[in-house]
This record gives C-alpha cells, sequence and structure tokens, in this order.
C-alpha cells in the first residue's frame, strides 16, 4: 500500500490530524460543474463531521 499525503486544512473533518488527511480513501468530485478547471469547481465527499 502506498502511503498518502493528503494535506487538509479542514480541521472540523473527523479524519483530519494535524492538518494531515487519515482516511482510508478519499473522493473528490465535481461541485456543481459538469466540468472542472479550479479548485472551487471540486469537493471532498470523503469529508465527515467531527463527532
Amino acid at each position: 500500500m502506498v502511503p498518502q499525503n493528503i494535506k487538509c486544512n479542514v480541521t472540523e473533518c473527523q479524519y483530519n490530524s494535524n492538518v494531515m488527511c487519515d482516511a482510508p480513501m478519499v473522493q473528490v468530485n465535481r461541485n456543481n460543474a459538469s466540468q472542472s478547471s479550479k479548485s472551487d469547481e471540486t469537493k471532498c465527499e470523503t469529508f465527515k463531521p467531527r463527532a
């Protein structure tokens, strides 16, 4: 398994550990766009709010 190094500034997510993503898998989709050409047209579907 390849180690992942995904930086994440969304500290409200339960997978965030010291500004790094600890999720076992990350899924990113388009954010209400048929095509994406910039980051605000994407969203992380892996986000889970902290309990």
